[in-house]
């Protein structure tokens, strides 16, 4: 299986497991300036050279032994469900993406035939939402109408490859406290250039994509929607130790025990 979603540094002074929607595109650039002191002039997730990642096949043997021989700090970013799930919709289902099209092609006026999700125009945000929150239970559950899409699928499913295939995290970065996660990750790690955490730019390349929130996050979820995404996600809450009682409480609740990540991770 290898290595799926992971990058690494050029200089191979930092492994990262990569997780949609929760700070990539940041994190990226991060590791792009800690190399060669500037930011990659365009979407990282483009980046085909100064950056190691599995999909580049070059990138492979090195990432594959960095990870496996566990010498070479590790880390990867996770955020709360509810706001991940969020995010995914307003992004994926209602934005038009780099290329000026609709995400996957057909998805969109699928989920509207099948869903009856709206996602232009003056929509109901909170009814559409809550629709596509079904569609995304019936893909991650029951595998139907398609396999569960990268966004919206569990976050401790993507963190558990590396886990699985011989690899162990020395941080879990929670999003809503990036600055400080990122700056104990670069006390770790050995860089060309240092950078300033605090006056960098965000790097949000899905912003702008779709409609503006319209709400508060609480707001798109009642007592069904929320039984939803726990059904989904149980494993986010309990391992990254976010509420799943409050979808107002973006932030963790207690601190991440990695060898309980781990243990759970790795079975």
């Amino acid at each position: 299986m290898g290595f799926p979603g992971v990058w690494m540094t050029e200089s191979q002074s930092v492994v990262y497991r990569v997780i949609p929607k929760c700070a990539c595109s940041t994190i990226g650039q991060i590791m792009f300036y800690s190399d060669h002191g500037k930011f990659y002039d365009g979407d990282i997730h483009d980046a085909k050279s100064g950056i190691h990642k599995w999909g580049i096949e070059d990138s492979q043997s090195a990432i594959t032994e960095r990870v496996t021989s566990q010498d070479t700090y590790t880390f990867t970013c996770v955020r709360n469900p509810y706001a991940r799930v969020l995010s995914a919709f307003f992004d994926k289902i209602c934005g038009t993406q780099r290329n000026g099209k609709p995400y996957r092609g057909n998805l969109v006026p699928k989920l509207s035939r099948q869903y009856g999700v709206e996602s232009s125009g003056d929509f109901d945000q909170i009814k559409s939402f809550r629709r596509f929150l079904l569609f995304a239970r019936d893909t991650i559950t029951y595998r139907r109408p398609m396999d569960p899409d990268i966004h919206w699928s569990a976050v401790a499913g993507h963190a558990s490859t590396l886990i699985k295939n011989g690899g162990r995290y020395n941080k879990i970065v929670a999003t809503e406290d990036f600055k400080s996660g990122m700056k104990e990750v670069l006390k770790n790690v050995n860089s060309s250039h240092d950078l300033d955490i605090d006056t960098m730019p965000r790097f949000n390349e899905s912003q702008g994509h779709g409609p503006k929130r319209a709400h508060p996050v609480e707001d798109y979820f009642d007592d069904l929607s929320m039984h939803l995404v726990y059904e989904i996600y149980k494993r986010d809450f309990v391992l990254f130790k976010y509420d799943p009682q409050d979808p107002s409480n973006k932030m963790p609740v207690g601190e991440i025990d990695l060898d309980e990540v781990h243990a759970k991770l790795g079975e």
